[in-house]
């Protein structure tokens, strides 16, 4: 399975997010800086995860993207299914019944392959159930030893985050 670009983004500025005041918000341009990528192409997420209601989109000039509930109510397939979408990985098109001798009627039972693929594609998502926001930002501190990640996070924050933004 491949996942897009799109999610690694996302988690990763969800994550960033997560790190701002609770009136702060950051605009999708110094998310991208941060993150090194493309504004216009980041803005369609950050579009998508406000539409799941993962993050508030704030207008004027305090404006830009904050949480929209706290971190540890954000599972990393939240994330995933706003970026995504619902669709399974998988899509059965039936072709067994294809070809110049397909079995005539329907055939008896599902798919073999698309149950399989089903059963992979549900233990997947509960993987990613599990794992939140918050879980997910305690282990960078964990791992952060000598405070380098936090240090170059809140170096650029400092500057950039737009407070008083109305909740």
């Amino acid at each position: 399975m491949k996942l897009g670009d799109g999610i690694e983004q996302a988690l990763h500025c969800v994550l960033m997010l997560n790190a701002l005041e609770p009136d702060g918000a950051l605009p999708a341009a110094a998310l991208a800086e941060f993150h090194g990528v493309s504004t216009s192409y980041l803005l369609k997420h950050l579009r998508a995860l406000a539409g799941a209601g993962i993050l508030a989109s704030l207008p004027g000039p305090n404006g830009g993207y904050r949480l929209a509930k706290p971190a540890e109510n954000i599972s990393v397939l939240d994330i995933v299914l706003a970026v995504e979408g619902p669709e399974p990985a998988f899509r059965c098109a039936e072709i067994r019944q294809r070809g110049p001798n397909p079995l005539p009627g329907r055939p008896k039972g599902p798919c073999e392959i698309n149950a399989v693929m089903l059963r992979a594609e549900r233990a997947y998502r509960a993987e990613l159930f599990k794992v939140t926001i918050a879980d997910i930002a305690a282990d960078v501190a964990a791992h952060d030893t000598d405070g380098r990640i936090d240090a170059r996070r809140c170096a650029f924050l400092e500057p950039r985050e737009r407070r008083g933004a109305p909740h």
